[in-house]
This record gives structure tokens, sequence and C-alpha cells, in this order.
């Protein structure tokens, strides 16, 4: 009798943490978004593909617009392209390029937008504002993975966030 108890016992303290350590490790403590750019010389463009964690991106739309998205539609692909155009830019001499989208691919993990600066490698001096997601989630770390060029400085990779979202480029 008393090794049943014992083992309810210990069960039922099993399940209680078990349930207890579930709800915080569903739910994910480091947001982070991955940005690659560089230079397609059979293309002459620099492309740009930004990966970042679905359910921050679903977060991030259903607050701002208090719906459900599914960026399988275009409509809602459209209000993602207008928040990441705003949220980020390269600019070189005090003026803004004209960063084309690409289009979205989204999965249950994840979200990749792909952009690109057509005919055109990065110009010196560029500089890049990066706050997606760090306007909404203030522990979101960009990281963004810039390539090598033949005639340009060595691959580098910089980090963004709310206190740091501007960074001249290498």
């Amino acid at each position: 009798m008393m090794r049943s108890a014992a083992r309810l016992a210990l069960s039922a303290a099993l399940l209680l943490c078990g349930a207890a350590l579930h709800g915080p490790a569903a739910a994910h403590n480091y947001h982070m978004g991955l940005t690659d750019i560089s230079y397609n010389a059979n293309t002459g463009s620099t492309e740009i593909v930004h990966t970042y964690t679905a359910h921050d991106v679903e977060a991030l739309l259903a607050n701002l617009y208090q719906r459900q998205f599914d960026l399988g539609q275009p409509e809602d692909q459209a209000v993602l392209r207008r928040y990441v155009e705003r949220q980020f830019t390269i600019s070189a001499g005090g003026k803004r390029l004209a960063l084309q989208w690409v289009g979205v691919q989204a999965d249950a993990a994840s979200i990749t937008i792909y952009q690109e600066l057509p005919g055109s490698a990065l110009p010196p001096g560029a500089v890049l504002r990066h706050m997606v997601l760090s306007d909404f989630i203030p522990g979101q770390l960009n990281t963004v993975n810039v390539a090598a060029s033949p005639s340009g400085p060595a691959a580098r990779s910089l980090t963004f966030s709310a206190a740091t979202p501007e960074r001249p480029l290498p």
C-alpha cells in the first residue's frame, strides 16, 4: 500500500513537472532573424534573403491588424511586404535604394522573404536600417551576413536590434 501511494505521488509530481515545463518550453525565448545579402554575378543584382520564425511574424501581424493572416494569400503577403519595406532599408548618399520585392515563402516554422537590388552591387558607403520585428519584440536580434564580393571587402556579419537599428554595410 505504501509503495503504490509513493508511486502515485511520484507519478503526480512528474506529471506536474512535465506540465510546468511544457508551457514555457513550447514558447521560444530567443527571437532572431537572419538576412543574407550577396551579389549574383550572373544576374548583376544584389540578392537579399530574410528568414524569420513564423510564430513571431504571425504574432506581429495579428497584433498590428487584429486578425489572422494566411501568407499563402496575395493580399496578406502585401501587408507583410509593406511592413518589411518600412522596416528594412538600404540607403547610399542619403537616398533610399529601391529594393525590389521578389516574393515570400511560408511554412509552419519559418517565413522566408526574397528581395533584390536589381542590376547593381551594393554601393560604397551603403547604410542598412533593420528594424524587422525589433519594433514589436524587444529582444529581437537580426543577424545580417554580407557575402564577400570579388572587388569588395571580406564577408562580414552584423547584428541589429532595437538599440542598434542602423549600421554601415561593409
